[in-house]
Formats: structure tokens, C-alpha cells, sequence
């Protein structure tokens, strides 16, 4: 296996592995969308 493969593959599982935390950290797919729409609020307020 050539190293840039390696590092892809490892690309590819730290990517699954911080969606996996970020959902489990919310509990649900549904709080996960929560979160975002609180972000996106912040966000649309500080830059009024």
C-alpha cells in the first residue's frame, strides 16, 4: 500500500469517526439540526 492510500484511508476513517461523535454527542440526528440552526442563528446575529 502506497502512503498516499494509507493516508487517504486514514482521512476517510477520522472523517466517519467525527461524524459518528457529533451525532452521538447530541443524541439524534434531530439535535444535530438543532445545533445547527443555533449555530447558524449566532451567527446571523453577531453579524447584524
Amino acid at each position: 500500500m502506497t502512503a498516499s492510500k494509507l493516508v487517504a484511508r486514514l482521512v476517510a476513517a477520522l472523517a466517519l469517526a467525527g461524524l459518528g461523535f457529533s451525532l452521538a454527542g447530541c443524541n439524534t440526528v434531530q439535535g444535530f439540526g438543532q445545533d445547527v440552526n443555533a449555530a447558524g442563528s449566532a451567527l446571523k446575529r453577531a453579524a447584524e
